[in-house]
Parts: structure tokens; C-alpha cells; sequence
């Protein structure tokens, strides 16, 4: 059967007119999902009961369950521990600032991308998320705090733009203004540098902020760390980046995990910084976690001697505020864990 969440309003309307039904219909159940985030089509009192019927009989409504959830004593970050309908977990992570609330979700079950410092793709790709099951994250954990997210990122479990067509269509479900409406300008993706689809996205011209995933300016020291560079290399990528900020006029964001002994040396500040010399961009630098898998860690004082080198030769750059560290909010591990 269909999901019926992972509709956009256009498809939902054309379901519902080949049932024979009229198009007032499909806007009072976009509204049931999407506004009054019903779970069962009984909830849907205005709907005649044989409409309800049908509905039972060709369609589910997507639900995640929070099996595990941990709150951080530090900042009050919670990271949730969701089980989907076929038994397989995700994670999804609840973050307070001044002024609004952020949630960064997953897109997919593990992550195929191998990127060496991080935990989420030890055990490889499952499979991808459906359209819902994104979406539920942002639901379900406005349901559970009782709190509006303001903001999202896609940085949790997956890589986005892997699983392209599905990202797409969450975000449309997500911006929808008969829907949760949340500006694309107040979402951030991340990829570690698919650089087809980063040139498909651009051409869309959302509005979103595209955060790429660098860690390293050498090709041969990224491909050690990040096996996607012997696909795409550091040139391709950055001339796909360039292509987006004309597409869309909207900056670039460059992750960088700060990992002591492997990138944060003088030299690959200067390689950095040379790349990065006239973009429109920001660097984002963030200590690198911890991995029991890994021998991967962040040395005292590194990220921010790291950082002097770069505001040395003039690119904009921050360390990322650390939310959550006392409950190992980095994304892939409270997964891993669960499934030993």
C-alpha cells in the first residue's frame, strides 16, 4: 500500500479524484496529515465513512516510534532513538538556541559514503529513507516536546543527495505553505560532494543552504579519509560549488572536521585556505568525535589553532557550538549501539 504521507498536495489530489471523489476532499486529508498530524484515518471525523474505508484499504500513514531518548544535562539537546515500520532505527537530534529550535535528521538507514571519521556509515547503507519517514522525524519530535523547529539540517544519519528524488520531495512536503512551511532558507543540507547532484539541486533554485562535507583540501589525503573523492575530486567539486552559489546567489558552507595528526596541520590550513580564496563561502570547523571504531580525535586546543590559521589569511570561518556531547550526539552512534 502507499504511503500516503509521502504525497505532495498535486499527487494527493490525483489519488483522490480517481477514486471518484472531489477535490475538497484531498485538502481536508492533506490538512488531517499535515496540520492536525493525524495517525489513523478514523481521526478524519469529517470524511464520510466509506471514504474512510477506502483510505484504510489502499493507503498506511507513516509512523515512527521513539524507542530511546537521550537528554543532554549539559544544554538540554535530546537525541531520539526512532524505530520504523519495518524495525529499523534512526536517529534524529533536538537542539535549542536563544531564539528557536533545530532539529537535524537523517535520510537514510546507514550510509554508503565510508567517510572514515564518521560512525554512521561503519555497517554500511540499509536503505533509503522514505519522503514520511523524514518528515515523521520533524512531526513526531514536535509532537514530544511540544516545540516548533525553526530550522533544520539534514546532517544526521545518510548522505541527502544520495538519496536525491526522496530529499526532494521531503522538502517540498516541508515548504509546503498548506503544510509545516518551513522556508528552505532555514534549512541546511549536507553532502560529502555528489557532484551531479549538486548540479541538479542548483538548477532548482530552493533557496537552501548547501553545506559540503571537505575535511581536506590534498585530493590523496581526502581520498584516505573520504573514499567519494576518487569519484569526484576536490576540482569537481568546488567548480560544482562555484556553479550553485551562481545558480542560486546563496553562500557555501564547508564542513571541516578538525582531526588531530591527519588535517589540522599549518600546511592543510594554507592548502585550505588557498581552495576557499574568493568564494563565497564559510568554513565550519568542528572537533572531530571520538569513534571507538576509529583512531580518529580531537587534540585539546587543535580546532582552535586550526581556526587562527584560517582567520589569518582572511576566510570566514567558526567552530561549531558543541550540543549534546554528554550523550554522543554525533550522528550513527546511539544506532550502533542499539543494534549490538
Amino acid at each position: 500500500m502507499k504511503d500516503i504521507l509521502s504525497l505532495t498536495r498535486e499527487e494527493l489530489t490525483e489519488e483522490i479524484l480517481a477514486l471518484g471523489e472531489k477535490r475538497y476532499r484531498a485538502e481536508q486529508i492533506y490538512k488531517w496529515l499535515h496540520i492536525k498530524r493525524a495517525y489513523a484515518f478514523e481521526e478524519m471525523s469529517d470524511l464520510p465513512a466509506s471514504l474512510r474505508s477506502t483510505l484504510r484499504e489502499n493507503y498506511i500513514i507513516c509512523k515512527i516510534t521513539a524507542v530511546k531518548t537521550l537528554i543532554s544535562k549539559i544544554d538540554g539537546t535530546r537525541k531520539y532513538l526512532f524505530e520504523l515500520s519495518d524495525g529499523e532505527c534512526i536517529e534524529t537530534v533536538f537542539m535549542e538556541y536563544k531564539h528557536a529550535y533545530s532539529l537535524c535528521i537523517s535520510s537514510q538507514v546507514g550510509c554508503r559514503m565510508g567517510c572514515k571519521f564518521c560512525a554512521s556509515g561503519l555497517d554500511g547503507l540499509v536503505r533509503n529513507l522514505t519522503p514520511a519517514e523524514m518528515l515523521s522525524q520533524v512531526y513526531e519530535v514536535e509532537r514530544l516536546t511540544g516545540k516548533t523547529i525553526g530550522s533544520l539540517v539534514m546532517m544526521g544519519i545518510g548522505e541527502p543527495l544520495d538519496n536525491y528524488d526522496n530529499t526532494i520531495k521531503f522538502l517540498t512536503l516541508l515548504s509546503d505553505e498548506n503544510g509545516k512551511n518551513l522556508s528552505l532558507r532555514h534549512v541546511s543540507l549536507s553532502t560529502c560532494g555528489l557532484v551531479p547532484k549538486i548540479q541538479e539541486l542548483c538548477k532548482l533554485r530552493l533557496g537552501l543552504t548547501l553545506s559540503v562535507s571537505l575535511h581536506q583540501a590534498d585530493n590523496t589525503k581526502r581520498e584516505d579519509i573520504m573514499p567519494v573523492t576518487k569519484a569526484y575530486n576536490i576540482d569537481e567539486l568546488i567548480a560544482a560549488c562555484r556553479e550553485y552559489i551562481s545558480y542560486t546567489g546563496r553562500r557555501i558552507s564547508f564542513e571541516y572536521t578538525v582531526i588531530s595528526g591527519v588535517n589540522d596541520s599549518k600546511e592543510d590550513a594554507q592548502k585550505l585556505s588557498k581552495l576557499l580564496r574568493g568564494l563565497n563561502c564559510h568554513v565550519n570547523l568542528i572537533p572531530a568525535n571520538n569513534v571507538t571504531e576509529t583512531n580518529y580525535y580531537n587534540k585539546k586546543d587543535s580546532t582552535r589553532i586550526f581556526e587562527s590559521y584560517l582567520l589569518s589569511a582572511k576566510i570566514p570561518v567558526t567552530i561549531r557550538r558543541t550540543l549534546g556531547s554528554d550523550i554522543n550526539a554525533a550522528c550513527g552512534q546511539l544506532r550502533r549501539q542499539s543494534a549490538e
